[in-house]
C-alpha cells in the first residue's frame, strides 16, 4: 500500500547548513553526501533558505552582464540590471547566505504525499523542506523519496 502522508517518506532530520556557513564547506557536504541541496536554517532550526546545485552553478558558469542599447548617451537596459547584480552576487559569493535560495516553499509532515508530490512536479522542485508548526525543519522530502515508496507500494 502507498504510504499516505509526507511523514511516511521523507528523509528525518536532515543535513543542514547555516547562512554563515563558509559556501565551500557547503559543497564539501553536497560531495561527500552524494545530495543535491540542503536546508540553510537559523539558529534554532527554522527554514530561512535551501542551498541547490543550481544555485552553486553560478560560482561556475559566471554571470552575462544585462543587455543593453545606446540612446542618446543612454543605456537603456533590455533586461533587469538588479537581477543582474542579484546573478553576480552569487557568482562571487563566499557564504551559504550569499547564494542560498531563499524564498523557499515547505511542506507540513501531515500533507498527504500525493500532493507534495503535485507540488513538487508543478513547479520543478527536486525536493521540500518539512517544516513542524513552528517553521523547524524536520525532514526533507525528495523525487527519490517519493519514487521509492512508489517501488515499495508496487511489492
Amino acid at each position: 500500500m502507498m504510504p499516505n502522508t509526507v511523514a511516511d517518506v521523507m528523509t528525518r532530520d536532515p543535513i543542514c547548513v547555516r547562512p554563515e556557513t563558509p559556501l565551500n564547506e557547503a559543497i564539501k557536504i553536497l560531495a561527500a553526501q552524494r545530495i543535491s541541496g540542503l536546508p540553510v536554517v537559523d539558529e534554532n532550526g527554522k527554514l530561512s533558505g535551501i542551498l541547490s546545485e543550481t544555485d552553486l552553478m553560478w560560482q561556475e558558469s559566471g554571470v552575462n552582464p544585462p543587455a543593453y542599447i545606446m540612446f542618446l548617451d543612454s543605456v537603456i537596459y533590455l533586461e533587469n540590471p538588479a537581477k543582474y547584480e542579484r546573478d553576480l552576487h552569487k557568482a562571487l559569493g563566499q557564504t551559504v547566505k550569499e547564494v542560498m535560495t531563499d524564498q523557499v516553499v515547505s511542506v507540513h509532515p501531515d500533507k498527504s504525499l500525493r500532493e507534495a508530490a503535485k507540488m513538487m512536479h508543478a513547479d520543478g522542485y527536486r525536493r521540500l523542506p518539512v517544516t513542524d508548526a513552528s517553521g523547524k525543519v524536520i525532514g526533507i522530502l525528495t523525487r527519490g523519496d517519493i519514487i521509492r515508496a512508489m517501488a515499495a507500494s508496487q511489492e
